[in-house]
């Protein structure tokens, strides 16, 4: 059996990587990613619509000036791409985050399976620990570059503007990017403080195996009889 030290330890290193696993979940649920406001103007309107999605929904509003405003427009954002590099592009991003969902799933079965007892496997140990929130943090953050990639540099927002919207010009595109992909941030920090955990827990294993080598450089030096 594991000593209470470890299992204390452990068991916060399961609840990290256990919120990690559950903040990647929402995030994939929701469509607070981004929002983009593209700017219109013809002889029939003037304006700004605004298009929020995530990684699988989306919706559309539109604010004018003048002319006549289309109803608010729910879609799929995978659904109404074309085969393009944006769709290529967002498929890439969705499935790096589900690595690092895997991830962290394995890595709070590795922290509660250490949490309970002493494994003989080195891998089941912290070097699994380290492997599965080393892939998880470098996943995730894989993600956020590629979203900022395909919105930024491949366009993806216009490109959902003009599937949903092929009659309107656009006169120029700003974006603001939403809290669901500033949790990722935090995805990154849980992994590290999960790492920094089982470090602590190493080194004091350590310490305490050199203690029992060499008891009398440890010993108190009144205690030391010559």
């Amino acid at each position: 059996m594991p000593t209470t030290k470890k299992t204390l330890m452990f068991l916060s290193s399961f609840f990290t990587s256990l919120g990690s696993f559950i903040v990647i979940c929402s995030i994939l649920g929701t469509q607070a990613w981004i929002t983009s406001t593209i700017a219109v103007g013809d002889s029939a309107s003037n304006g700004s619509i605004f298009i929020t999605y995530g990684l699988f929904r989306g919706e559309s509003s539109q604010e004018l000036s003048h002319g006549l405003a289309e109803p608010n427009k729910n879609f799929a954002v995978l659904g109404i791409l074309n085969n393009s590099s944006q769709k290529t592009l967002h498929l890439v991003t969705i499935l790096f985050l589900v690595l690092s969902l895997l991830t962290s799933l394995l890595s709070s079965g590795f922290t509660f399976y250490n949490s309970i007892s002493n494994p003989y496997q080195t891998f089941l140990g912290p070097m699994g620990v380290y492997t599965w929130n080393g892939l998880s943090a470098s996943s995730v953050f894989v993600t956020m570059i590629l979203f900022v990639a395909n919105t930024q540099s491949n366009r993806l927002s216009e490109e959902l503007f003009h599937m949903l919207y092929p009659t309107t010009a656009s006169k120029g595109t700003t974006h603001s990017y939403g809290y669901s992909f500033w949790l990722i941030l935090l995805i990154i920090l849980l992994n590290i403080v999960t790492v920094t955990i089982i470090i602590f827990y190493q080194k004091a294993r350590y310490q305490r195996k050199q203690e029992q080598r060499k008891p009398m450089e440890y010993a108190p030096r009144d205690g030391i009889l010559f």
